[in-house]
């Protein structure tokens, strides 16, 4: 079920103006998340920003996470970045 819900835009990052989140129904009743925090449980990394020291760090963060949780399974990544700092 999606129900689109929105945040004010002082909670977000300036270059956005709104981040839907919206509701799964689950076992336990209903989950309300944002699109990447849903990415991340479907084992999807998206990196949407220039490659620096800050992103790379969470990045990295984020597969180690997933490859403690399950190494076997597979990860994603989609990048949309328009480069960065490669060393």
């Amino acid at each position: 079920m999606y129900t689109p819900t929105f945040r004010s835009a002082g909670d977000l990052p300036s270059s956005r103006y709104v981040l839907p989140q919206f509701e799964e129904r689950t076992a336990y009743g209903f989950k309300r998340q944002d699109p990447y925090n849903k990415l991340f449980e479907d084992r999807v990394i998206f990196l949407g920003v220039q490659v620096d020291d800050a992103s790379a760090d969470d990045v990295m963060a984020q597969l180690l996470v997933l490859e403690s949780q399950d190494s076997e399974r597979d990860i994603t990544m989609y990048i949309n970045s328009p480069g960065g700092s490669f060393t």
